[in-house]
């Protein structure tokens, strides 16, 4: 429940911005790009929406289009944090140790990549490289050659969402193989490639369900923010999560207090 809070509510951009930034893109009229575009977005979030497509073959694509001033506001709000938190560390002694100046830098390390479609674009191939042959994760194509710094063009997926409890068990999953997986998943991409997905919340992630065996892939949309791990962190989780599983919280104390 925690977690549905991440998906942003907020109010789409005209139709004839989406149409423009496009044009503009590519220099041509949205129609010679592709076949087919929804100028009603699919979803809407705080740095872009999502349109539905289908390219000149018919292949059915989904446009992630950046909202136009949205670098101009970023740039505004890290300010004043940035002066907010040099207040804080000036007038507070708990400051030294929480170190929100530094805690404003990571947040405009991520978000300001979050804006770059070709970044984006390389996270989901590298991670679609590393999970080539999964039989539990998918991962959708880019299609470079229609993206741009500000757009991004992927191939569409369907599945339920991950927050449709009723309607997968309905479609005859089982929930227990998903939660399995899906720690497997996780898993994975932490300790086997240490590159991860760390933006995980219901809106990012499908179940897509085999009509006849019933198995089910997870697969993966927005590849903004990804995550890595140096090695002591690496083993620090991994002998938390061991610790963990095993009830030995004393262990679990003893690592945190280590870290």
């Amino acid at each position: 429940l925690e977690l549905t809070k991440l998906l942003d509510k907020v109010q789409p951009f005209s139709p004839n911005v989406a149409r423009n930034i496009i044009e503009v893109a590519f220099q041509k009229d949205l129609e010679k790009v592709f076949n087919k575009f929804s100028l009603e977005p699919l979803a809407c979030a705080s740095i872009a929406q999502v349109h539905s497509a289908e390219l000149l073959d018919g292949t059915e694509v989904v446009v992630k289009i950046v909202r136009p001033t949205i670098k101009e506001t970023i740039h505004h709000d890290i300010a004043i944090l940035y002066f907010l938190s040099g207040i804080i560390e000036k007038y507070w002694s708990p400051a030294i140790r929480l170190r929100p100046s530094v805690i404003v830098a990571e947040i405009e390390k991520t978000i300001l990549g979050e804006l770059d479609m070709y970044r984006e674009g390389a996270n989901a191939t590298q991670i679609g490289r590393n999970f080539k042959e999964s039989e539990d994760l998918y991962i959708p194509k880019i299609y470079w050659d229609y993206t741009h710094e500000n757009i991004l063009v992927m191939e569409r997926i369907f599945g339920f969402n991950i927050l449709e409890k009723e309607a997968l068990i309905n479609a005859g999953v089982d929930i227990r193989q998903i939660a399995k997986k899906g720690v497997s998943i996780l898993f994975t991409q932490i300790f086997r490639d240490n590159f991860f997905h760390a933006d995980m919340h219901p809106g990012n992630i499908f179940v897509m369900v085999n009509s006849q065996t019933k198995d089910v892939k997870f697969g993966l949309v927005d590849f903004g923010i990804m995550g890595s791990l140096s090695k002591f962190d690496q083993n620090y989780l991994a002998e938390n999560c061991s610790a963990f599983f095993a009830k030995d919280y004393r262990r679990v104390a003893e690592l945190h207090v280590e870290s």
